[in-house]
């Protein structure tokens, strides 16, 4: 593909606007939400523009978050691309259709604007409310800034109905959700040369009936010969693998997104000034903006810092982190999420990936930025100091993470 050539569209939204406009972009042809504090204007801004007829998609109105994803399942089984978004209580009303969703191999993206989970009630951002949902089989992305926002719903399209799973594109809300900046706004004619029509791979046909997500037993069936019907943990492994093989596609989308628009996220991961690193602060989503700032600052004062952003959570980019820190002596995790009576869960995961493998890194985790806590550069260079001048970066876990909530 050739890169475009044309006069930039370039508009001042927010993250919201971005989400909404990328979805009218994908030409998306069923919608269903409820709406959530922060995501509201999200599904507002896409009812504006199914009932101005900028979009002719059929956006159904539901009575919960449970009921918006069902209707979406239905509507993708029969071929439909479909869309919805959601967050904090929100996802976490539609956790059993979360995994109904991804054992059918529905290829349906949603946007997660994250918000903290209660009680006590609280409206501002975190990430607890999407990590906690990692393991229901949806591939989750998180992004950093609201051109990334509406450029990984486009690429999410071509993911998902390539490797029919569903993806999650995740956002922190108000930080990213109400926050305008400047965003570059394809042509649609360009988007609809970069995403094929979706091709479903299920079939609806009065003519052959079938049956989908009937009762599955254990073991397979053989009733009919040379035909062999698979049994659950057989479908599992397919889920499994998908997520795996969804790892290589989504560094191919990005690379082709990249030559078609002009712009690129890493595919898996995202990194900054790692070449001659020996420390490495590692994070996700938008908090890698002001992590960036702090590896500027402390490379401006002689550290060798760097820093490694976790873009896809799931499927977790064991590869690419062990290829990224093999020459860090300390890896040190800033996470808005905690796994209650452990540590956050980037942080166990990149221990696990580490794990035997050729990066001997230390990996430390610090808790931050829960229900909203603003996190600054200075905090994150302060954590960085004080782990550099342990001799040998040496620092025990047995106490668990820290927690960096300064006022």
């Amino acid at each position: 593909m050739q890169k475009i050539k044309s006069n930039k569209d370039i508009q001042i939204i927010n993250g919201n606007q971005a989400a909404a406009l990328a979805v009218k972009l994908c030409r998306v042809q069923v919608i269903s939400a409820y709406p959530v504090t922060p995501q509201s204007p999200l599904s507002e801004a896409l009812s504006r523009f199914v009932e101005s007829g900028e979009m002719t998609t059929e956006y159904i109105a539901v009575e919960s978050e449970h009921s918006a994803l069902t209707v979406l399942n239905a509507a993708s089984l029969v071929g439909a691309r479909t869309f919805t978004a959601t967050g904090s209580h929100g996802l976490a009303y539609m956790h059993e259709l979360l995994h109904w969703t991804s054992g059918a191999r529905l290829p349906v993206v949603m946007a997660c604007v994250n918000r903290a989970i209660g009680a006590p009630w609280c409206i501002p951002s975190d990430e607890q409310d999407s990590v906690s949902q990692r393991d229901t089989g949806w591939v989750q992305i998180y992004t950093r800034n609201n051109q990334e926002i509406l450029d990984t719903i486009i690429q999410a399209y071509k993911v998902a109905e390539s490797m029919y799973v569903p993806v999650m594109v995740c956002f922190d809300g108000f930080v990213l959700s109400h926050t305008n900046m400047p965003v570059e706004i394809p042509r649609q004619a360009d988007v609809d040369g970069f995403l094929p029509h979706y091709k479903p791979h299920t079939i609806i046909d009065p003519a052959t009936p079938r049956i989908y997500n009937s009762v599955t037993l254990p073991d397979p069936r053989f009733e009919i010969p040379d035909i062999p019907h698979r049994g659950y943990m057989e479908l599992r492994q397919l889920l499994h693998e998908a997520l795996e093989n969804a790892k290589q596609k989504i560094e191919d989308v990005d690379k082709e997104f990249a030559q078609v628009f002009g712009r690129s996220y890493g595919g898996m991961v995202w990194e900054y000034c790692l070449d001659d690193a020996e420390i490495a602060l590692v994070t996700m989503g938008s908090l890698s903006m002001e992590a960036t700032v702090a590896v500027d600052n402390l490379r401006a004062q002689g550290y060798k810092v760097g820093m490694l952003s976790v873009r896809v959570f799931r499927p977790f980019p064991r590869k690419e982190v062990i290829k990224l820190l093999k020459k860090v002596n300390l890896a040190v995790v800033f996470e808005k999420n905690i796994s209650y009576g452990y540590e956050g869960a980037v942080c166990s995961e990149l221990k696990a990936s580490l794990y035997d493998s050729d990066a001997k890194a230390r990996v430390f985790g610090c808790i931050v930025g829960l229900g909203g806590r603003d996190v600054k550069a200075r905090e994150l260079q302060g954590v960085i100091k004080k782990a550099a001048s342990v001799k040998r970066y040496k620092r025990t876990q047995e106490d668990g993470p820290q927690w960096i909530s300064y006022l």
